[in-house]
């Protein structure tokens, strides 16, 4: 059985083929058109051409920048706007001739380190990005969690915990509210904070991180405020979820530091005081998420 995984991004669509062991069979990308009849267009030629290079049909699963609400059965809440309002899985299925699964692609990158990668073994896998934005996705057992609201994992949107004084109200989030999470340990948040800090107008975060290996005294500080951040918005998850392991991608999940100094900051904000959740590292790094499409068709 072929596994056909797509990722449909804002900039690329991706195609991935995968046997029944997960073994990559055929890989391919094109530009993402910026409209909706050009997306399904696409996503269709990619199928067509994986099907006759391989000589097999395949199930086909895409993961996407937003979610299908269960109530209209439409596409919201992605930086895709032209997705909005379209029922993209029944779209695709009449044009492909078959049932399409789509997927919050936060919830395919836990899927694919649940089934195959650094969660594989784990009963529930909290699956967190740490990119230009936060996202998150559960998997139980292999499959996506989505909940009732299809929002299930979305704790880039949930104020960030224990907020210092000098934290409230100092951060306005795209969706409309203040203080939420990803303003402050996403790539971009831990970026504004140092030039907020300097009154500096360094450009990316791996730019910091490098000051931070110089000796960098501002530098330091601010991936100290950034660590601390992100085991008190960990420690709410684990006192929530309770998960099995956290697994972590996106730019920042690169940074080394953080596996050896998070397990040490997040049990005094866990209650009880106690917590050994492993947080580790994504094992299939950027295909990740086009793996986990494809695992939208389980065993």
């Amino acid at each position: 059985m072929i596994r056909f995984g797509i990722d449909l991004g804002g900039t690329k669509i991706e195609l991935v083929a995968l046997d029944e062991a997960g073994k990559e069979l055929y890989r391919q990308r094109v530009v993402t058109p910026k409209n909706y009849p050009g997306t399904l267009d696409a996503i269709c030629s990619l199928v067509t051409d994986a099907e006759r290079q391989l000589g097999h049909e395949g199930t086909v699963g895409v993961g996407i920048p937003g979610v299908v609400s269960p109530f209209t059965g439409e596409v919201k809440n992605g930086n895709s706007v032209w997705l909005h309002g379209h029922p993209l899985d029944k779209d695709l299925g009449l044009r492909l001739d078959r049932q399409v699964r789509v997927a919050n692609d936060a919830n395919c990158f836990a899927v694919s380190e649940a089934v195959d990668g650094a969660g594989a073994g784990k009963r529930m896998v909290f699956g967190v990005i740490l990119g230009t934005g936060v996202g998150g996705g559960i998997a139980v057992d292999g499959k996506v969690h989505a909940g009732g609201n299809g929002i299930a994992g979305e704790w880039g949107h949930i104020p960030l915990p224990w907020m210092r004084p000098e934290e409230f109200r100092s951060a306005k989030c795209f969706c409309g509210n203040y203080d939420c999470t990803e303003c402050y340990i996403s790539g971009t948040g831990f970026l504004r904070d140092y030039n907020q800090a300097t009154h500096g107008n360094v450009v990316s975060g791996n730019d910091v991180m490098q000051l931070v290996a110089q000796g960098d005294e501002q530098a330091n500080a601010a991936f100290e405020r950034f660590l601390d951040r992100l085991a008190r918005s960990l420690a709410s998850m684990i006192n929530i979820l309770d998960p099995d392991v956290i697994v972590l991608g996106g730019g920042m999940s690169n940074v080394d530091a953080i596996y050896t100094r998070l397990p040490a900051l997040l049990k005094p904000y866990v209650l009880g005081g106690e917590c050994e959740t492993p947080v580790v590292k994504n094992l299939h790094g950027s295909s990740s998420g086009v793996r986990g499409a494809a695992w939208l068709w389980p065993l």
